[in-house]
């Protein structure tokens, strides 16, 4: 089970050292080197303080998760800050290295520092709507001037707990095997450590079962969330070679795919893995192209939720994808009332602000 940190930024400079205490635990926590634990306090300062001065407040995600490394994936810190704001009216020129517009508060270092400092780096800004910035450090320094990340799918997401909880019932992973790329999204039954533990057996247990579709995904897993209190999950599969995506969930997970411009439902079954789950699972397939983008949440997204008319989204950042749908599905008028994660599939691309994955 990961920690998870959400940290609100609002009217009180404090905050800004809370989310950089933050940002070292969480480097504690993946086992980063001193020098990398550094990168991300300053990385996590600068966010925060942009968010205060610029956007008259927000919150940042900071989460563990896994990034490829040479001798296999390792945990990386992801930090996310979201905002209501007003958008970033010059991109180009926020994004200079070492450009910054705050004052003594902020270590200067601006969003081209942090970009260039980074392991992974992308925002995705729109005027009135707000702001989404993202940065994952790693175990290793980052490369200068690091071109786009290689072509081909991308997964990625954020996961907030409950009431600003330690922990969240929810969890998400992906595991490639040859062409095929699959994404899972588990939500543990209730909240809290027990949902957790849940949550996480279905992240541990994909991890052998790349080689098998969906459905046989989710048998395999009823057996091991079997000593826990259950889980609802999604698992989304892709095929590259053929171009198709298999989709099949139980229990109140779901998912949304867009192509061409439009959103088409991805409907889970009813159940519960490893307590409740149905003798079969229907297998839903639809074709996969070059600008689809597919969004797997639980139900802490608001039931009606809508998503975003964005042509810009499919070439982001998977995680700056998902927390753009986190941020825009909710309000003050319709909090969360669950631990929510949103894990998302693109076809591939770079957004002009990003850095390598």
């Amino acid at each position: 089970m990961s920690r998870v940190w959400d940290m609100p930024v609002e009217d009180d400079s404090t905050r800004v050292r809370d989310v950089r205490v933050a940002a070292e635990e969480a480097s504690a926590r993946a086992g980063l080197p001193p020098n990398r634990t550094a990168t991300a306090a300053l990385v996590a300062t600068e966010l925060a303080t942009n968010l205060l001065r610029h956007a008259e407040g927000g919150r940042v995600l900071i989460n563990l998760v896994e990034r490829a490394h040479d001798d296999g994936p390792r945990k990386a810190v992801q930090l996310v800050s979201l905002d209501h704001g007003p958008g970033i009216p010059d991109v180009a020129a926020a994004m200079r290295d070492g450009y910054t517009t705050t004052v003594a508060a902020s270590l200067g270092a601006g969003l081209g520092t942090c970009r260039r400092i980074a392991n992974d780096f992308d925002l995705h800004s729109a005027p009135g709507r707000g702001t989404v910035v993202m940065a994952r450090i790693g175990h290793e320094p980052a490369v200068r001037n690091q071109g786009p990340p290689p072509p081909g799918p991308r997964a990625g997401g954020v996961n907030v707990p409950l009431g600003r909880a330690e922990q969240s019932g929810d969890a998400w992973a992906r595991v490639r095997s040859g062409d095929r790329l699959t994404l899972l999204l588990a939500d543990g039954l209730g909240h809290g450590e027990k949902a957790a533990e849940a949550s996480t057996a279905a992240v541990e247990g994909l991890r052998g079962l790349a080689e098998l579709p969906p459905a046989e995904i989710l048998r395999s897993l009823g057996r091991a969330l079997r000593p826990t209190r259950g889980a609802a999950v999604a698992v989304a599969q892709l095929d590259v070679r053929q171009g198709q995506l298999s989709f099949a969930g139980i229990g109140n997970v779901g998912g949304r795919l867009r192509t061409d411009g439009t959103w088409k439902p991805l409907l889970s079954h009813p159940g519960i893995v490893g307590a409740q789950a149905p003798a079969s699972v229907p297998v839903q397939r639809v074709p996969w192209h070059a600008d689809s983008l597919l969004v797997l949440h639980s139900d802490g997204l608001p039931s009606r939720w809508t998503p975003p008319d964005d042509d810009v989204l499919p070439g982001c950042d998977p995680a700056v994808a998902a927390a753009v749908v986190l941020r825009d599905a909710g309000s003050a008028a319709r909090p969360v009332r669950d631990d929510t994660c949103v894990a998302v599939l693109t076809a591939g691309g770079v957004s002009r602000h990003g850095s390598g994955v």
